[in-house]
């Protein structure tokens, strides 16, 4: 690989700084809005799969007594 000076380095740094594309608020918002909405619902799909099995294991213990 080619070595560059740091004042190149620099130059093309900046250069593809300049060719990045940031989200808008609107896209940001939404964005964390949407995270939201499925953590909440992973989080309430995971809490009924965890009560299904806690409910398997009881039934199952209870045979072994």
């Amino acid at each position: 690989m080619a070595k560059v000076n740091p004042l190149e380095f620099l130059r093309q740094v900046e250069a593809e700084r300049k060719k990045t594309s940031w989200p808008s608020q609107r896209e940001t918002v939404m964005t964390g809005v949407m995270v939201l909405i499925m953590a909440t619902l992973l989080g309430i799909f995971f809490l009924g799969v965890d009560t299904l099995f806690d409910v398997i294991v009881r039934f199952l213990l209870s045979l072994a007594q």
